[in-house]
């Protein structure tokens, strides 16, 4: 069974006993050895993202924004600090056990897509449903079919990806992110590769699942999308500088006051 989760007082000014947040990251670090000498990338990160946030993860190159979507993926571990994920204690699970529980509750969606090439698209919405078994055999071509339906791309199902354009293939990347029903979707620089109208179509799409319920964390340079989400947490040097509340509580404020000054 997977690790669960304890009790925690809140780690950067807010409270998560009452409702547990879908990623919780305490103290974590994470140090590597190089022959340049040891190198941190991430420095006692604390970071709380609630269900149904949509986040965004922003800094300059080499500042660990990576790093930080590895460690709640459980791509990698962390050297120190906990890592809790849909109240599952990622860090203590092993190499067995974290493939079964990311491919029930993360979808990664890649900046290169990574969709393998010698599979047809809705194969390759397929594969984590045949990988994972939640989904009876016989819905999952069905089910495959409607998360291409979901990205607009269900006519090109029986096509190879190399038939697609970037664009397209970040669609079914998305689709298949969401083929086991994820609550979290993890993306790093979704639409670093997209021209502006399709990576707009992207993010319109996130959105929208936002909207349905599920959770995004999502790496972006673009600072233009990382103002239209719900937070922005800025890293620098292994260190998250801001949490992105207090500009999410300027909004709801101004909301609030538009809303009362409103005539009834």
């Amino acid at each position: 069974m997977f690790g669960m989760r304890g009790k925690k007082t809140n780690g950067n000014g807010r409270n998560s006993q009452e409702n547990q947040p879908i990623i919780d990251l305490r103290g974590v670090s994470k140090h590597y050895q190089t022959s340049a000498g040891d190198f941190t990338a991430l420095d006692g990160i604390d970071l709380t993202v609630e269900h149904g946030e949509f986040v965004a993860v922003i800094g300059k190159s080499g500042c660990g924004k990576s790093t930080l979507l590895n460690m709640i993926t459980g791509i990698d571990h962390p050297s120190d600090g906990e890592v809790y994920v849909n109240d599952t204690a990622v860090h203590e699970l092993n190499e067995g056990e974290i493939a079964k529980w990311r491919g029930t509750n993360i979808g990664i969606v890649f900046q290169f897509f990574q969709l393998l090439p010698t599979l047809t698209v809705i194969e390759n919405v397929m594969l984590p449903m045949d990988f994972c078994k939640v989904i009876p055999a016989r819905e999952r071509e069905q089910r495959a079919m409607e998360l291409l339906e979901l990205v607009g791309i269900e006519e090109e199902a029986y096509k190879l990806p190399t038939a697609l354009s970037g664009g397209q293939q970040q669609r079914v990347a998305i689709a298949r992110s969401l083929a086991n029903d994820p609550p979290l979707i993890v993306t790093d620089e979704p639409t670093g590769n997209l021209d502006s109208r399709t990576a707009e179509r992207i993010f319109t799409l996130f959105k929208k699942l936002v909207a349905e319920g599920k959770t995004i964390i999502m790496v972006t340079h673009d600072n233009d999308l990382s103002d239209r989400v719900d937070r922005a947490v800025i890293l620098a040097d292994g260190q998250v500088i801001d949490y992105g509340y207090d500009r999410r509580e300027r909004e709801e404020a101004a909301d609030y006051s538009e809303l009362v000054a409103t005539p009834a």
